[in-house]
């Protein structure tokens, strides 16, 4: 019994001091694990206000090994990796999180948005698309409406893009409803294309009720009925465009002048071209104009005369270049002068993205560089 006794008063001290070592151990370990994740994290963000994304990513890296379970850095390792284009990883990481028990609603809602980023970034858009319907009734609701409009109108999908427009109408973001009323113009030329007039007359038609002020719908409307061989109502609905004085008519002078030709209203297009040149002078309504010039001598040379008197509103080598070519009291240009002025005046005759600069033959409503809308003034290159 005295030996059992022996034993235990010399266990229990051994117990006890093993026992605070170990803790001491634990402690040590704890302490240099908390200096070495803020120490990474520090170097990555050290990295990143250096720009030095590569060892960011590897110190954040080695921040979110130390510490598994922050939020935060796998939030910044997935920016990371999506800015570096590098979407595969930011998908990975994105995911993770989601797939967290433990992560608070407010983080979900985080995650699922950085997964769409990720997606809609990879160019990944059904998988994009998927991701950003299940962000309605989220904060992230209005930004997820946009770029599923975005996504829609890249797709040309249009009734969607109508749809999702009208959400954010409703919400409050925004008045589209010149944006749905190029929708409508949209399905109008798919229309046209798959030998149904009669629904793009409706879909034209409907689009200049719902916003009275936008010229597309006017001016395919107007092209459209003079196509079908309705010469008057196409010469009321584009002369309604100059009478407006709106800023796009010189887009419509040249359909302007053959509905008023088969119509037998030259005269009356010719005014309506007269006053809008009057207070905006443009190149195209005064080829227009000289276009509808009566085939007397006088009324020709008094026409021609005009590219003389728009040189001295504006210079414009253009105008000069029809002056030259129209003259008929001397000897034609040389070929080789000609071929020069049209190679000289060809560039100028392009049409320019006011947002992102690129360049056209035709005028486009939607920018085929940027995908911006009402984006290319109404105005040549040489007139801006």
């Amino acid at each position: 019994m005295e030996l059992d006794l022996t034993w235990i008063l010399l266990g229990l001290p051994m117990a006890f001091g093993l026992g605070w070592l170990a803790s001491r151990l634990d402690l040590r370990q704890l302490r240099i694990a908390n200096r070495q994740a803020p120490r990474a994290y520090f170097k990555g963000l050290n990295y990143l206000l250096n720009e030095q994304q590569d060892q960011a990513i590897d110190a954040f890296i080695e921040a979110v090994q130390n510490d598994p379970d922050t939020s935060e850095l796998h939030f910044a390792l997935g920016n990371l990796f999506r800015r570096r284009g590098e979407y595969d990883r930011a998908v990975r990481v994105h995911e993770h999180l989601l797939s967290r028990a433990d992560l608070s609603q407010a983080d979900r809602q985080r995650a699922q948005h950085g997964l769409a980023l990720d997606y809609l970034k990879a160019g990944l858009l059904d998988r994009a698309e998927e991701a950003l319907r299940k962000l309605e009734g989220t904060p992230y609701e209005g930004q997820a409406r946009l770029a599923r409009l975005a996504i829609y109108e890249r797709s040309r999908e249009w009734p969607e893009a109508a749809r999702v427009a009208h959400l954010l109408e409703n919400s409050g973001e925004a008045n589209f409803s010149v944006r749905m009323a190029h929708y409508l113009c949209e399905q109008a030329r798919e229309a046209v294309q798959q030998g149904d007039a009669a629904k793009a007359l409706q879909l034209l038609a409907q689009a200049t009720q719902n916003a009275p002020e936008a010229p597309r719908p006017r001016i395919l409307l107007g092209q459209l009925q003079l196509a079908q061989g309705q010469a008057q109502a196409a010469f009321d609905t584009l002369r309604d465009l100059f009478a407006r004085q709106d800023a796009a008519a010189p887009l419509a002078a040249a359909s302007l002048v053959k509905a008023a030709q088969a119509a037998g209203q030259s005269a009356q297009a010719l005014s309506a071209l007269q006053a809008f040149y009057a207070q905006q002078p443009c190149i195209d309504v005064l080829e227009a104009m000289t276009t509808l010039a009566p085939n007397e001598p006088a009324e020709q040379a008094a026409s021609h005369q005009r590219y003389l008197d728009h040189l001295q509103k504006q210079p414009s080598l253009m105008a000069a270049s029809r002056w030259l070519n129209g003259q008929t009291d001397r000897a034609p240009l040389p070929a080789p002068v000609q071929k020069a002025l049209e190679n000289a005046t060809r560039p100028l005759a392009r049409y320019r993205c006011a947002a992102c600069g690129f360049e056209a033959k035709e005028h486009f409503w939607h920018c085929p560089g940027c995908q911006a809308w009402d984006s290319y003034p109404p105005r040549r290159v040489e007139e801006l």
